[in-house]
């Protein structure tokens, strides 16, 4: 035990001093299964979990839904997305920030990442709210947090990373995160109103739209939504493989931006680029994350804890609440990709030893990371907001983002409560 707490302290280490989390991995791992067994096995083992992962037919998954994300994001929808959004609830009090979180949920379900939602809808959303004279406090929180929801919707990258970890149907883990995922937009709309009745003035009530040009505004969006339901969709179905969607859905996306007009052969080798990038950085994450996994398995650390919590007489239900305090923690330290990949390994034998839903935790460590890419002093979004608007104080976003985040523990008490918000779809689907 104390062999595998060191290993994960100086990955920690590592990781504040800016060390690739990959990397950090990596190193850590190597140097600890040369201790356990020797370095010629640690050497073989490190070459088989490389060539295994980069050969995996369903890590394919992983480009495919990257590139699709990139093209959406270069294709101007999520203006349209957050006019639409706009015409059927901007006219309420604080309806524009309303308009964010409900254009970020759609437009972050669409292109599966947190930071590019959060990147596109500052330049979006912001001057707008600012033209009808909302607070920034509250614009900024709306935009923030908005984006973690691509993080739980799927396609979700990080849902399919801890699929992939833990060997978990990454099918009825997307299964299982609509259904939170919906809750999650629910809880951002109630902070919001709740924003607005505690200081009127963050977002005064906008001009109404006549449902004809709702209905217009709608049209311009129906493309990307009906992307949407066939990729996700043709999975609930049984149609296609994750792996046959994401490829489905690329190819669709590319269709759609050449259709509309919205990028040029120039972009989409821009877009191929970036996604190749983006891809080899999280192959380079996850091969760290999976060889340093064999650590703790040949630690027999999975087992020494259960051993004393046996010894302690705790409740698996203590044990759970103890694990997600643990995670609220390091959510404030560390960034989520870090924080998953780190720790899975470790709390699921754990978790589901203790007879726990693989799936149902799955969710439940996604919302934990969610939280934490809004939470100070790390807040990724909190920073990529930032750097995209020099001009919002980091003060002012912090104080935007709190009625959000605590939003968030109470949607984590919710889905801890009541697993079957998680579970139901995956149990009707697969």
């Amino acid at each position: 035990m104390i062999a595998t707490l060191s290993a994960c302290a100086i990955v920690v280490a590592l990781v504040f001093l800016r060390i690739p989390v990959g990397f950090a991995m990596l190193v850590v791992g190597l140097a600890g299964i040369a201790m356990f067994r020797d370095l010629a096995v640690a050497l073989d083992l490190l070459g088989s979990t490389t060539m295994e992962t980069v050969a995996s037919f369903e890590l394919s998954v992983i480009p495919l839904f990257l590139l699709m994300g990139n093209v959406i994001n270069r294709s101007n929808i999520s203006r349209e997305l957050y006019d639409c959004a706009n015409t059927f609830v901007g006219h309420r009090r604080g309806g524009l920030a309303l308009a964010t979180v409900l254009s970020c949920g759609v437009f972050s379900a669409i292109c599966g990442s947190s930071l590019a939602t959060v990147a596109t809808m500052s330049k979006v959303a912001l001057p707008a709210m600012r033209r009808h004279n909302y607070g920034d406090e509250l614009a900024a929180g709306a935009i923030a947090a908005g984006g973690t929801l691509g993080v739980l919707i799927p396609p979700s990258v990080i849902l399919i990373l801890y699929g992939l970890l833990t060997e978990t149907s990454i099918g009825q883990l997307f299964a299982a995160g609509f259904i939170p995922g919906l809750v999650g937009i629910g809880f951002y709309l109630l902070a919001v109103q709740a924003a607005v009745a505690l200081k009127p003035e963050l977002g005064p009530a906008g001009e109404r739209h006549g449902w004809r040009e709702r209905l217009r505004s709608a049209r311009g969006v129906l493309l990307p939504i009906l992307l949407f339901v066939i990729v996700i969709g043709g999975i609930y179905a049984g149609f296609f493989t994750p792996t046959e969607s994401a490829g489905i859905g690329a190819v669709a996306a590319i269709m759609i931006a050449f259709a509309r007009r919205a990028i040029t052969w120039s972009d989409l080798l821009d877009v191929l680029g970036e996604t190749v990038l983006v891809s080899a950085a999280l192959f380079f994450i996850l091969i760290g994350a999976l060889y340093f996994s064999h650590l703790v398995t040949l630690s027999g650390f999975s087992y020494e804890i259960v051993e004393w919590l046996e010894g302690l007489n705790a409740t698996p239900i203590m044990v759970l609440l103890g694990i997600l305090a643990i995670y609220l923690l390091l959510g404030c330290i560390m960034d989520s990709m870090a924080m998953i990949v780190l720790t899975v390994p470790i709390f699921f034998p754990l978790v589901t030893g203790l007879g726990f839903h693989p799936v149902w935790f799955g969710i439940i460590v996604v919302v934990v990371s969610e939280i934490s890419f809004i939470t100070p002093p790390i807040g990724i979004n909190i920073f990529v907001l930032r750097s995209n608007q020099p001009d919002l104080s980091i003060a002012t976003i912090y104080r935007g983002v709190t009625p959000f985040w605590i939003s968030d523990i109470f949607r984590l008490a919710v889905l801890t409560a009541f697993p079957a918000l998680s579970l139901w779809l995956p149990s009707l689907l697969f």
